[in-house]
């Protein structure tokens, strides 16, 4: 029988709730209630489970390379698979590996264990109880994000520094150049990520072949004399410049000729050449993907602020279990 997990009972109605405003309920509900003794709160509690795994969580989302780590969890085909079994439901590990034969896998109990399930607990995306693997709140928000992108683990590298995730979610808001990418901070060998990303065509690049574009300098053209053909070439130069090419197109001469023309313009100081570099953008299969790197990226900052506000709460469930009411008569039976 499929058995929910508290916090993911809390986050149904919307897909990505905030993980501080969970907590935030899961405190208010703490406040209101006096539990019999500790063992009953600590047994029979969701509430107290659910912050407990967020406490657990804080000190995975405190490695300041949590991120990568997970993202190499996630890059696994049979790992998505086993988080999507755990998210459903508990399962012993002769359970999980019955699931995995209906998938087509076979695997040990050992190697699903090894390979498969410890990785997922590692970043926190899974967990075991009482010999039962189950997914955390964390794992079925992050499942959300990947249960169409399984095919992540044959796109991009396991095993990597992640230097391509990286560098698709800093070309998520808007296309940039080369230069621009090594601004953001991105890794040295910048230039066979940018090719392994074009090989596995998650990003794209103009091809135009004009690199040269041509400017209007800002000299006053009127105290030149202009041929009407070297004025035609001049106003049809835009101001944020313009190819050779598309400028013949514009202008209906040929190439050559308007070469020619653009020689005399800037013989005249009127117009002046400048390289453009061609900028990376993403193809659409790289925004996809780029979209759900910035979500995950964008979930674990949220649980790092949750779990900080667990330890600014910590000590206030044990308080109200101390002032149980039980508690509070074996006092007084004591004093007596």
């Amino acid at each position: 029988m499929k058995t929910e997990h508290p916090l993911a009972a809390m986050q149904q109605p919307k897909e990505h709730a905030r993980m501080t405003e969970t907590f935030s309920a899961l405190e208010e509900k703490c406040k209101n209630c006096n539990p019999l003794s500790p063992i009953t709160c600590m047994t029979g509690c969701s509430a107290w489970k659910s912050k407990n795994e967020l406490r657990k969580m804080r000190e995975k989302v405190k490695d300041p390379h949590f991120e990568l780590k997970l993202l190499n969890a996630l890059k696994n085909k049979r790992r998505l698979q086993i988080l999507e079994i755990v998210s459903r439901g508990r399962h012993t590990a002769e359970k999980l590996q019955e699931e995995m034969r209906r998938l087509g896998y076979r695997h040990s109990k050992e190697t699903i264990e090894e390979e498969y399930v410890e990785p997922l607990i590692n970043v926190g995306l899974a967990n075991e109880d009482r010999n039962r693997y189950y997914a955390t709140a964390f794992g079925n928000q992050i499942y959300a994000i990947m249960k169409d992108l399984k095919e992540i683990g044959i796109t991009l590298p396991p095993h990597s520094e992640c230097h391509e995730e990286l560098t698709l979610r800093a070309l998520l808001n808007c296309p940039k150049t080369f230069e621009e990418l090594k601004l953001v901070g991105l890794s040295k060998s910048l230039a066979r990520v940018l090719y392994r990303l074009r090989q596995e065509k998650l990003i794209e690049i103009n091809t135009e072949r004009e690199h040269v574009f041509f400017f209007k300098t800002q000299r006053n053209p009127t105290n030149d004399h202009f041929s009407s053909t070297e004025r035609r070439v001049y106003v049809n130069i835009r101001p944020d410049g313009i190819s050779a090419r598309k400028l013949a197109q514009k202008t209906g001469i040929s190439l050559r000729r308007t070469y020619k023309y653009l020689r005399r313009l800037k013989g005249k100081k009127l117009v002046f050449t400048r390289n453009r570099p061609r900028p990376y953008a993403l193809s659409l299969e790289g925004a996809r993907l780029a979209k759900a790197i910035d979500r995950i990226f964008c979930l674990v900052a949220e649980t790092h602020r949750a779990t900080t506000q667990t330890e600014q709460y910590r000590g206030s469930l044990e308080t109200q279990i101390v002032k149980t009411p039980l508690l509070e008569s074996t006092k007084r039976n004591v004093a007596a």
